[in-house]
C-alpha cells in the first residue's frame, strides 16, 4: 500500500509586494515566469523517482500569487505532476489567489486541471486598510471574483483575513467579518499582522511606534470577536487560526500540523519524509541555473527528540490536540513518560485538558499557547 504525500508548490512572483510581506516573492515578466514555470516542470519530473512508493493526497500552490500565471502555464505544472506521480482518487488541491488577477479564463483552466479548492487572500473588507496594506485590490473587486469562482463551479473556498491592521477598527473588521460571513465560504483563515523584520512595515512602524496599530485591549476584542461570529455562523475552529464549515477543513495543512510526509517544489520549498528535512535554493537564479535534480539544499535528520517536540508545539495548534495512542505508536513509549509532569502541571492551570485519549488546549491555554509549548521543550 502506497504511503501518503502531500506536495506543495511555490509560485514566487507577485504584481507587487504588499508592505507587510516576508515570502518568498517578488514582481516578475511574463517571460521569467514562463522560465520558471519550465525550470519547477524540470524538477517536479526528475525528483518523481524518489516517490514511487507514494500517493499525492493533496496539492498546494502558494506563493506568492500563484494565479498570476496563465490557466496553460499552470495546466502544464498539472501535466508534468500527474504523468509523474500516483494520485489518490480525490485529492484536495488548492490554488492561492490574489483577488486582482482572478479571470474567468484561468479558472476554468484550473478546474480543467483538477483544482477543487481556491484560497482568495482578502485580508479586509474595507478598502482604506487594503491600501494602507499594499495590496492591489479592492472589496470590489474580491467579491467580482469570488462570485465568478462560484459561477465556475468552486464548491470549497478559503478566505483569508487579517486583523490588528495599521489604522484598523474593531468596527471596520466586525464589518469585514460580517461581509465574509454573509458570503458563505467553506472555510475562513483569521490571523493577527504580524511585523516582520525585513519588511516596509517594519521600517514604517519602527519610525512611527504603535500609535497607529490597534491597542491591545482593541487586538484581543478582535480575537474574541472572531471566535464569537464565526461560531455563530457555523464555522468550527480545528486550528487556532483556522474555521471551516463541517467537512471543509484544509487537509493539506493538516498534513502539516499531523507531521506527515509532504515534498514542496519550487523557489525555497520546505520537504519532510520520514523524519528526514530539506529546502529547496532560494536564489531565484540559482533555481534556474542549477540541473532539475540539483536544486535541494539544507538537508537535516531529526532527532527523537526532535520529532517528539514538534508533535506537540504543532498538534497542539489543533482543537483535536494530541493523540495519545498516536503518539505512543510514533515513539514507542507513553505520552506521560516523555511529558506527565508538563501535562499534569498545565492541566492543573487549566491551560490543558485530558479527553477521549488526546490532550489538547483549552481556551485559556489557546491564549496564552507560547507560554504552554515552551515547556515541551526537551532538556529545558
Amino acid at each position: 500500500m502506497k504511503k501518503a504525500l502531500s506536495v506543495y508548490i511555490h509560485i514566487p512572483f507577485c504584481l507587487r509586494k504588499c508592505l507587510y510581506c516576508d515570502f518568498l516573492s517578488a514582481p516578475a515578466g511574463e517571460q521569467e515566469r514562463d522560465a520558471y514555470v519550465r525550470a519547477l516542470c524540470g524538477e517536479i519530473r526528475a525528483e518523481a523517482e524518489h516517490y514511487k512508493e507514494y500517493m499525492v493526497t493533496t496539492v498546494f500552490l502558494g506563493g506568492g500569487t500563484p494565479s498570476l500565471l496563465s490557466g496553460k502555464q499552470l495546466a502544464r505544472i498539472f501535466d508534468v505532476l500527474r504523468e509523474h506521480y500516483a494520485f489518490s482518487g480525490k485529492p484536495e488541491i488548492t490554488v492561492e489567489m490574489n483577488p486582482g488577477t482572478i479571470t474567468e479564463e484561468k479558472l476554468l483552466h484550473y478546474a480543467k486541471s483538477g483544482v477543487n479548492r481556491v484560497s482568495i487572500g482578502l485580508q479586509s473588507a474595507d478598502n482604506t486598510e487594503l491600501a494602507r496594506l499594499g495590496r492591489i485590490h479592492t472589496w470590489e473587486e474580491f467579491l467580482a471574483g469570488y462570485e465568478l469562482c462560484r459561477e465556475v463551479g468552486f464548491r470549497n473556498i478559503n478566505v483569508d483575513l487579517m486583523s490588528a491592521l495599521p489604522g484598523q477598527t474593531f468596527a471596520s473588521y466586525l464589518e469585514t467579518l460580517r461581509k465574509v460571513t454573509a458570503l458563505r465560504p467553506e472555510h475562513i483563515s483569521a490571523y493577527s499582522l504580524i511585523i516582520e523584520e525585513g519588511t516596509p512595515f517594519y521600517e514604517m512602524y519602527a519610525e512611527e511606534g504603535e500609535a497607529a496599530l490597534p491597542d491591545e485591549e482593541t487586538e484581543r476584542a478582535m480575537y474574541e470577536e472572531t471566535k464569537r461570529l464565526l461560531g455563530d455562523c457555523g464555522y468550527r475552529r480545528y486550528e487556532i487560526s483556522n474555521y471551516a464549515l463541517p467537512g471543509y477543513e484544509c487537509a493539506h495543512n493538516c498534513v502539516y500540523w499531523q507531521r506527515g510526509d509532504y515534498v514542496g517544489f519550487g523557489l525555497g520549498a520546505a520537504s519532510m519524509t520520514g523524519g528526514r528535512r530539506w529546502s529547496n535554493v532560494r536564489s531565484l537564479s540559482d533555481y534556474m541555473e542549477l540541473p532539475d535534480g540539483a536544486k535541494k539544499t539544507a538537508f537535516c535528520t531529526l532527532s527523537e527528540d526532535d520529532q517528539m517536540e514538534e508533535t506537540m508545539f504543532l498538534g497542539l495548534r489543533m482543537m483535536r490536540g494530541v493523540s495519545e495512542a498516536s503518539f505512543s505508536y510514533a515513539f514507542h513509549r507513553p505520552l506521560d513518560a516523555v511529558y506527565g509532569k508538563v501535562i499534569e502541571k498545565h492541566c492543573a492551570q487549566g491551560l490543558l485538558t485530558r479527553e477521549n485519549g488526546a490532550v489538547r488546549l483549552t481556551d485559556r491555554g489557546i491564549d496564552v499557547s507560547n507560554y504552554v509549548l515552551a515547556d515541551f521543550l526537551l532538556g529545558e
